[in-house]
């Protein structure tokens, strides 16, 4: 049985309701670490566990990765979460936060959802059929010229053990763009690229369930997602995503 995005956006949106309930009552949130610097919130066990047990029970035919559970048996076709992206924004009652949900089979992204929640912004793609927002096609920017241009970007929970830590190259674009952003999360970022909001994004020391989701969302808005060298796809550990129309300005920064 094939998946509809309508199928999809009801259950994101339930897990979404899940999280809400949590986010809403923030001062009674518990919040642990999976490392020094990787935070873990009852919301984000509770929000992967409702979407575990209902995306395998009403489509057994694909596996599941999740940040929290991690992998089942069968990761050929699987969906991919990443429960609450954003969890330390969450904890601190901020709102760029956001539920990732993807569909991969065999290698590809087909169908990916990103709601983020407390904004009450979905976001949602099919490979090959466009990108939406709240039920409405979105597209990346027109922007031409990087210096009037806002990016965003993102700086990994445990930057200070790396030595490519993005700080210098925030640095460098910083200086050739007008705005600069972090926001917090990838997924959102991702999103945000594909609705115009903003001209390009980057970030390192990812996992595929960060940006799945988001990167589909934002290729069929019209984006370019590569990699810091100009590689098309989708690279975890790093990646490019922008309007298309600064791509080359940008990656030469990078």
């Amino acid at each position: 049985m094939s998946v509809s995005l309508s199928e999809l956006e009801k259950v994101v949106r339930e897990a979404g309701t899940i999280a809400l309930t949590h986010f809403n009552n923030i001062d009674q949130l518990k919040v642990t670490k999976k490392s020094p610097r990787d935070f873990v919130t009852e919301a984000d066990i509770a929000v992967e566990a409702y979407l575990k047990e209902t995306l395998t029970r009403q489509y057994p035919q694909y596996g599941f990765w999740g940040e929290e559970s991690g992998q089942s048996e069968n990761q050929t076709k699987r969906w991919i979460v990443d429960p609450i992206d954003g969890t330390h924004s969450f904890s601190k009652g901020q709102y760029f936060w956001a539920i990732s949900v993807a569909l991969e089979i065999e290698g590809e992204i087909t169908l990916g959802a990103v709601y983020a929640a407390a904004l009450n912004d979905y976001y949602c793609a099919e490979k090959g059929s466009g990108a939406w927002k709240n039920g409405l096609p979105i597209s990346v920017s027109d922007e031409t010229s990087l210096a009037d241009s806002m990016v965003s970007t993102g700086f990994a929970c445990i930057r200070s053990f790396k030595e490519d830590n993005n700080l210098s190259r925030f640095c460098r674009i910083a200086q050739h763009t007008t705005g600069q952003r972090r926001f917090g999360s990838a997924a959102l970022d991702l999103c945000l690229v594909a609705d115009g909001q903003v001209d390009a994004f980057w970030e390192q020391e990812l996992n595929l369930y960060d940006i799945a989701a988001g990167a589909l969302i934002a290729s069929e808005a019209g984006a370019t997602v590569t990699d810091f060298k100009g590689n098309n796809g989708i690279f975890p550990k790093e990646i490019l995503a922008t309007n298309s129309k600064i791509f080359d300005h940008i990656l030469a920064l990078m």
